[in-house]
């Protein structure tokens, strides 16, 4: 009777292991797969905030410049005008009048070029922002995948049930951050980022 029992219980245990190793695998395979496609979309979205940095940076300089025309702009407008004033043979007036007016609309044309200007870099800014937002989630994504993923290995080598149930938190987590990255919601792990960062 006694080899019976053992035999009975082997099988059980054997079965037991068995259908752990079966979810272990199921759930490894899922992890991995969604984290794949997370990983194209966080690709996508870096290449995104790579393009918006660049319109930042692009916006920002042709902002200096209009800054520099409007500032020679408005000293050759000071010149004229404090030649202007001294100007004693009135022949030439006309002409420096004709100067004045014309750096006066320059450096209303510049200052005006410069805040539309202003107004576009600080939305590629903004646009960079809310794109490393999703990037962050996504970074999240894949690191809690991963960990959940080497849990699960060590799970199917050690058949520690509790370990199966930190590497499903760590699946759930990083479910949750990939969902939000490609669903755009608010959730973010600012602290995590923070010290990653």
């Amino acid at each position: 009777m006694s080899d019976i029992d053992e035999t009975i219980s082997e099988a059980v245990e054997l079965g037991s292991e068995s259908r752990l190793n079966s979810i272990i695998a199921l759930l490894v395979a899922l992890a991995a797969t969604f984290m794949a496609v997370c990983n194209v979309k966080d690709g996508n979205i870096v290449q995104a905030m790579q393009q918006a940095q660049a319109n930042a940076l692009d916006q920002w300089s042709y902002y200096q410049a209009k800054g520099m025309k409007l500032n020679l702009a408005e000293s050759m407008l000071d010149q004229l005008t404090l030649q202007r004033a001294i100007l004693t043979d009135q022949k030439f007036a006309p002409l420096i009048d004709q100067k004045i007016a014309s750096y006066q609309g320059q450096v209303k044309k510049y200052d005006k070029e410069k805040a539309d200007i202003k107004k576009q870099a600080e939305g590629f800014q903004k646009e960079y922002d809310a794109l490393n937002f999703r990037d962050d989630q996504f970074d999240m994504n894949e690191a809690c995948l991963s960990v959940a993923i080497a849990l699960f290995g060590i799970t199917a080598l050690t058949k520690k049930r509790w370990l199966l149930g930190l590497a499903s938190v760590f699946m759930f987590f990083g479910v949750l951050f990939g969902l939000a990255g490609f669903l755009g919601w608010s959730i973010h792990p600012d602290f995590l980022a923070r010290v990653l960062s």
